[in-house]
């Protein structure tokens, strides 16, 4: 099923997707939590938001990187359309999830014999 968000703000409020399930996992990143996502073909960096001062979560993700500046330009241009998002897997966050159950190979010695690589 393709989800849905609307640009409404400099930030996604979570309660704008529309598919609960993306909005679920969104809900439960830690804070300051970094993901990939595909919005209206476009791919980008996002941060979950931190909790705030009085102690409630901020149910909310920033863009970061070349991301603010595009999300920002659709602030501006496009506000109140909603466009597909959808999460995806990059190598980079791919292996970086992939070395947390391989520690096996985070070794000095491995460190030494594949340096070069």
């Amino acid at each position: 099923m393709m989800s849905y968000v609307e640009i409404s703000d400099v930030a996604i409020w979570l309660k704008h997707i529309d598919h609960a399930a993306l909005r679920e996992r969104l809900r439960n990143l830690p804070d300051e939590a970094s993901l990939t996502l595909e919005i209206d073909g476009v791919v980008g960096n996002w941060s979950r938001m931190k909790t705030g001062r009085d102690g409630r979560p901020t149910e909310a993700i920033k863009p970061y990187g070349p991301m603010k500046k595009v999300w920002s330009e659709w602030y501006r241009n496009r506000r109140g359309t909603s466009v597909p998002i959808r999460e995806v897997t990059t190598a980079e966050s791919y292996l970086t999830s992939l070395s947390k159950t391989m520690d096996e190979w985070n070794s000095p010695e491995d460190d030494e014999a594949f340096r070069d690589l």
